[in-house]
């Protein structure tokens, strides 16, 4: 027998304030995308590349903390990567927004680490089924 307590019921209204919520932090990662886009190259060359780059890490680090789920780190991130390749691919015309030098390398690349750790790092600290292979499995049953 577990000495856990019942599940509570959820509120009303707490089902669409928690999709609201993922809204936001998705379209928290495109403005952070839009506006790094515009401004990576700001200062010296790389610094404003890489202080973006370190924003969106701690973005996803920090909502996936905030939501206490691997999907709360994974919608800023995603919300970048989406923005910020679609402002680096060219248009019909010929222009590109992040252009192939070293501040827009830093920028798209480093970014995509970085949203890619937080990523990962928000799955494995507040996913269930991570949470469950640590929780589920002892040194001696693993690989059987």
């Amino acid at each position: 027998m577990t000495n856990e307590p019942p599940p509570r019921p959820r509120p009303p209204g707490s089902l669409l304030t928690t999709v609201s919520a993922y809204v936001v932090l998705f379209l928290l990662g495109v403005a952070e995308a839009l506006i790094g886009g515009f401004q990576y190259s700001r200062g010296p060359v790389p610094l404003a590349g890489i202080l973006f780059a370190l924003g969106i890490l701690a973005t996803c680090l920090l909502a996936g903390w905030g939501m206490r789920t691997a999907l709360g780190g994974l919608m800023p991130g995603a919300g970048w990567l989406a923005t910020s390749f679609g402002l680096a691919t060219g248009t019909q015309g010929g222009s590109v927004l992040i252009t192939n030098t070293t501040a827009g390398q830093v920028f798209l690349f480093g970014g995509a680490a970085c949203a890619a750790a937080g990523c990962l790092v928000a799955y494995l600290r507040w996913s269930k089924l991570a949470r469950g292979g640590r929780d589920g499995w002892s040194s001696h049953q693993a690989g059987r």
